[in-house]
């Protein structure tokens, strides 16, 4: 049974919570954290002695797979542009601001459009300042002006069999069409809401932490393995999201007991091989890493260990995605 509640469910200590740096990330820590077991290492650095051992699921062409299943992400970079693409149609420049009487309607319309570019969840939320990242990862400081006041949160669903192969590569080319999609999807929605004259930021994973605003949108609930548990798909998708000063309703946060099923479950923490998700029954508030923010309490995931894996290998794993009951209820 889905809750809608009024207050997100999770708990956040404000005397140890600051706003995340995304340089702390394992992604950029590799760069410049001297102490981290993975320093100067690229994930995919190994990945040609793993295609040596020629084990089933780690092929050349598995791993070319990989690589282009990547190619709207990480080539179409104006799609996390902050500025319209392209210049305004004169009939746009005609018609004016569209005048928004009715969030609410605005807000069904707005979930309709971004259904049609790719979304498969869609919520949304006030914008809360404490999750936009205090620094981008080349260290610049990121503050998003006051007038965008909403998020639109999309949950964009992985290919449910590929993940299941996981840790193999096709696992990582279900991970790589995701974030290709996100692009996407992001870019169309963004250029949907400037052509009604008003403002919009597209993001993936950049600016600011996905999870809490997809809890705030009322998309799911946090797990045991750190990612976003949903009804319908499990943790078997990725977040990407809009920022608008379109008038909007928001979504409730909703609790479908997932604090308590992730106490006695337990079956993503053994298929993890590395033990990087906690076996504790409570969730706390200490942290497993340097990439673990403080002051939320939750089950800290040790992010070096994941990334250690990684690079051994050869391309992201999806193990705990992959052992989730609720992805296994999923129709994808």
């Amino acid at each position: 049974m889905i809750k809608r509640l009024d207050l997100p469910p999770y708990t956040i200590d404000p005397q140890k919570h600051s706003r995340y740096d995304e340089r702390q990330t394992v992604f950029m820590r590799r760069f410049w954290d001297r102490k981290a077991s993975f320093y100067g290492k690229e994930f995919r650095e190994n990945v040609g002695e793993i295609i040596a051992c020629d084990s089933p699921g780690y092929s050349r062409l598995d791993f070319a797979r990989i690589l282009a299943a990547w190619t709207v992400h990480d080539c179409f970079s104006d799609a996390f542009s902050w500025k319209r693409l392209g210049q305004v149609d004169p009939s746009m420049i005609k018609l004016g601001k569209h005048p928004v009487p009715d969030p609410a309607l605005m807000s069904k319309q707005v979930k309709e459009t971004a259904r049609m570019y790719g979304a498969d969840l869609v919520g949304i939320c006030e914008l809360n300042p404490k999750w936009v990242y205090s620094h981008d990862r080349s260290g610049d400081p990121i503050e998003i002006p006051g007038e965008y006041k909403y998020a639109i949160v999309m949950g964009i669903a992985m290919d449910k069999e590929a993940v299941m192969t996981s840790p193999a590569f096709p696992s990582a080319v279900a991970t790589g069409l995701g974030y290709s999609r996100m692009a996407f999807t992001i870019a169309c929605l963004a250029q949907f809401i400037r052509n009604l004259r008003y403002s919009a930021i597209p993001m993936g994973n950049d600016t600011a932490l996905s999870i809490p605003l997809a809890i705030d949108a009322g998309l799911g609930q946090l797990g045991r393995n750190g990612l976003l548990i949903t009804p319908g798909y499990g943790p078997c998708v990725r977040i990407c999201k809009v920022f608008t000063d379109l008038p909007l309703k928001l979504d409730r946060p909703i609790d479908f007991g997932m604090a308590e099923t992730c106490k006695d479950c337990n079956k993503c923490a053994t298929a993890c091989e590395v033990r990087a998700i906690s076996f504790e029954r409570e969730p706390s508030y200490e942290v497993a890493c340097p990439s673990n923010n403080e002051g939320i309490l939750r089950w800290a995931v040790n992010a070096d260990r994941c990334y250690e894996f990684w690079v051994e290998n050869g391309a992201a794993c999806s193990n705990c995605i992959a052992t989730c009951p609720y992805t296994h209820r999923s129709a994808t």
